[in-house]
């Protein structure tokens, strides 16, 4: 019945003091969506971010920053409007983009960072 429908989980929430550990202790591709409550376009990206994180599992690391609340990683990433998104691989920063992205190319970028490869001269 309806309402025995398991929840579907939700991207990970990261503060300014769980980051440097989860970073470190991962090969895994990340992406941080950038957001804060009151802001319209992030509402929208919110259940994106959540949908993508339950289809990727656990061949990324799917997060969420609460921009407001974690003020050492917005001056960290430079985080000057919101949404924006970060990708991350290998503690090294690949590529940062503001505002909506439609989830389909969004899933392709997150496939793109887990397959992404660094060239030796990186």
């Amino acid at each position: 019945m309806f309402w025995n429908k398991k929840e579907k989980p939700k991207a990970l929430q990261i503060t300014d003091q769980s980051f440097k550990e989860i970073v470190e202790n991962t090969d895994k591709g990340i992406l941080l969506d950038f957001y804060a409550s009151w802001c319209g376009p992030c509402k929208v990206l919110s259940p994106i971010i959540d949908e993508l994180a339950h289809e990727i599992g656990d061949r990324a690391i799917i997060a969420k920053v609460d921009s407001e609340a974690n003020p050492q990683l917005s001056a960290f990433f430079k985080i000057k409007s919101i949404p924006t998104l970060v990708f991350i691989k290998d503690q090294k920063l690949i590529e940062v983009i503001n505002g909506l992205i439609p989830k389909p190319n969004l899933k392709e970028m997150i496939e793109d960072l887990i397959a992404y490869e660094f060239d030796e001269e990186e």
